[in-house]
């Protein structure tokens, strides 16, 4: 077949096929009648329910929900992502792990390469020799016996820098000192204004089709259903005593 039948065909093509063998068949045609008529009945209703819920019928009250809701569709979006996933709590949470694991990660080689521990040296240089034991140092070669420990004392605060700054402490404080709480409410203006600018260009015809893809492959069911329990209950009637 070049276009496969949805389950909405089939069912209708069912329920007209019960109906027409009830006009042939020698053996309980009146049963076979009502099965069909009232399969058919919960078949279209459920149709016509579901076809209200997308398009505006003329003189049904109530129908075209979603088009003429589309605004209350779009609030309701906005409030689950917003209120489900972007809390302040649940942001705050990603952002103090997210700033542990950063933290962890960070490498501070390159920093501690950065310091200019010359200017350091001299002037701790300056200050012992304008302190009382410069002029100690001044019968002994003064600022020249200091300068002998320039590479030594550079590689040692080097060294000091880099151990500090790998300790569990130092990393600790580091985290604790981001403002996870401010970054998160942040996160959260921006993502709104995302979120409501993105809703904004969606129209009542955008809102019907997002819909209708969401639960396309289960309206089927809704009809076949409608058939089968409408089918049910007019068998039962056909048997009851008139």
């Amino acid at each position: 077949m070049a276009s496969k039948m949805n389950m909405n065909s089939m069912t209708t093509l069912a329920t007209l096929i019960v109906i027409g063998l009830s006009y042939i068949s020698p053996w309980f045609s009146d049963q076979i009648r009502s099965v069909g008529f009232f399969a058919l009945s919960g078949a279209v209703t459920n149709w016509l329910a579901i076809h209200m819920l997308f398009e505006k019928v003329p003189g049904l009250y109530g129908s075209g929900v979603i088009p003429l809701h589309f605004e209350d569709f779009k609030s309701g979006i906005k409030n689950l992502i917003m209120d489900q996933f972007f809390t302040r709590d649940n942001v705050s949470r990603l952002m103090e792990g997210e700033t542990a694991v950063l933290t962890d990660k960070i490498d501070f080689t390159r920093a501690a390469d950065a310091v200019n521990y010359d200017r350091i040296f001299d002037g701790l240089s300056e200050t012992i020799l304008a302190s009382s034991f410069g002029g100690m140092l001044g019968m002994f070669g003064g600022a020249s016996v200091i300068e002998g420990f320039r590479d030594p004392f550079k590689e040692k605060t080097r060294e000091i820098i880099l151990t500090e700054t790998a300790s569990p402490e130092f990393h600790d404080m580091l985290a604790s000192s981001m403002d996870t709480e401010k970054a998160a409410a942040d996160i959260i203006d921006k993502v709104s204004a995302i979120v409501q600018k993105r809703l904004d260009e969606l129209t009542p015809s955008m809102v019907k089709e997002i819909v209708q893809e969401m639960i396309r492959k289960h309206l089927g069911w809704l009809v076949l259903w409608g058939g089968v329990f409408g089918g049910i209950i007019g068998l039962v009637m056909s048997l009851l005593p008139i």
